[in-house]
């Protein structure tokens, strides 16, 4: 692992540890690979509100739809054996569907360009009112028309996903469950992925919580199986094994269960997410983009008390996998945050030997901040920031105990001095930004409440 991902990594702990109290989450892990390997694996917070049981990375969260990339993945494994080829129509494979949901192709399912509906004429079990769609209420949904003409546009369906599980049940004789544990999880080396719950007696679980908002952190039963909807939703994980098994995906891995070529089709761009900002793409059970002008792929998942999100920069050869317990659960914008914080060490560099005094976390009354040495500067880094490093003020350091802010805000201090105050010890224990004091421990703080 280079130095510069070294310490990336070790910022972006510290930035997540902040970031889940000021989210007030249950609980979080944070998994990175390097070259399919993993380099960190780290949990923060409870398993569950009411027990307070410590959050531990062997612990299983439903990852919801990052089922659709390992129900991309058995496909192209059958395609590879020549079961069944990307433009076969669904019919011909699944008999009771509607005439028009019959004719869309395995490839514009895989993709969500078939057109078929979201999650049906009615979908209770995302509230968690009614258990999952078993196949006979899988089917009768099937059975409904398109909701638009397919190869028109993205239109995200669960359903669709949903309809390439009963293929790959028709082709191999064997249900989705058995035959993607065998063919998918378990040549990948996942030890901690099931397709579906229930998980053996024993098996840590990440209890699942509701939102702050409306109803405030409770438990929410969002441990029941998901029946016909596995292959779109089912999957129970690890954010250890999501890295892991993402990173394989790669089209530059060294090792993977498929093709170079079929590695290539699943991450490639097939569609432009329509009506949304932040530009997007879909691949073949694949969600892909950039990041600071990194292109990414990968997948995230949302179930009721859990939010996902896994994501690969073949780039670096590195994959980042944040899972939570919460239904409001910032994984996606934390992950990407990750990222970002990546990005900035991979330009600056790790740093030299002279600035090193300058790191930790610094206190006012306004909250924290970061002295993050990097490359010949110290950036000061906001923990409490969605990414951390926009508008970062820029430190250079003429000596361990004396600095000038070289770059701020025209808000800031911009041009001033910038000390260190050594205690006994000779550690710092004050900094001197400016005018503005800050002190190495929240606890020294002094505040008057009148």
């Amino acid at each position: 692992m280079t130095e510069w991902l070294k310490d990336a990594l070790g910022y972006a702990g510290q930035w997540l540890e902040y970031q889940m109290k000021v989210a007030e989450l249950p609980g979080c892990v944070l998994a990175v690979a390097k070259d399919g390997e993993l380099v960190l694996e780290r949990a923060y917070g409870v398993a569950d509100l009411k027990t307070e049981a410590p959050l531990a990375p062997e612990h299983r969260f439903r990852v919801a739809s990052h089922s659709k990339t390992f129900t991309a993945v058995g496909i192209m494994k059958l395609h590879e054996a020549g079961r069944l080829h990307l433009d076969d129509k669904i019919g011909q494979y699944v008999e009771g569907l509607d005439a028009a949901v019959a004719t869309v192709t395995i490839a514009q399912l895989l993709s969500h360009g078939a057109g078929i509906l979201r999650d049906g004429t009615s979908a209770p079990h995302w509230q968690l009112r009614n258990p999952f769609f078993d196949e006979a209420e899988l089917r009768a949904q099937l059975a409904e028309p398109l909701a638009i003409d397919a190869n028109t546009r993205f239109k995200y369906s669960n359903l669709g996903f949903a309809l390439l599980g009963l293929a790959i049940e028709a082709i191999t004789g064997e249900t989705y469950n058995d035959w993607i544990s065998r063919e998918v999880v378990e040549p990948s080396g996942l030890r901690h992925t099931l397709p579906d719950t229930p998980l053996p007696e024993g098996t840590p679980v990440a209890a699942g919580h509701s939102g702050r908002i409306p109803f405030g952190r409770g438990a929410v039963a969002g441990d029941g199986a998901t029946y016909a909807l596995a292959a779109a939703t089912g999957f129970v994980s690890t954010a250890g094994d999501l890295a892991r098994f993402f990173a394989s995906l790669d089209p530059a891995a060294s090792t993977s269960i498929l093709s170079v070529a079929s590695r290539r089709e699943m991450t490639r761009r097939h569609w432009q997410v329509p009506h949304q900002k932040e530009v997007r793409y879909y691949g073949l059970g694949t969600m892909a983009g950039s990041i600071d002008g990194h292109a990414m792929f990968g997948h995230g998942g949302a179930f009721p008390g859990f939010i996902s999100r896994t994501v690969t920069v073949p780039e670096w050869g590195v994959t980042v996998s944040i899972v939570t317990n919460a239904i409001d659960g910032p994984a996606n914008p934390w992950v990407e945050a990750i990222v970002a914080i990546m990005h900035q060490f991979s330009l600056r560099g790790a740093p030299i030997s002279k600035i090193a005094a300058w790191s930790g976390r610094w206190w006012t009354i306004w909250g924290a901040v970061d002295l993050v040495p990097m490359g010949e500067k110290v950036l000061l880094a906001d923990p409490s920031a969605a990414k951390p490093f926009v508008d970062a003020t820029e430190l250079e350091i003429s000596s361990p105990t004396e600095g000038r802010i070289a770059l701020a805000n025209g808000f800031g201090s911009h041009g001033e001095r910038a000390t260190l105050r050594l205690g006994a010890d000779g550690k710092a224990e004050r900094l001197f930004l400016g005018g503005t004091e800050l002190m190495r421990d929240a606890k020294d703080r002094t505040i008057s409440f009148e």
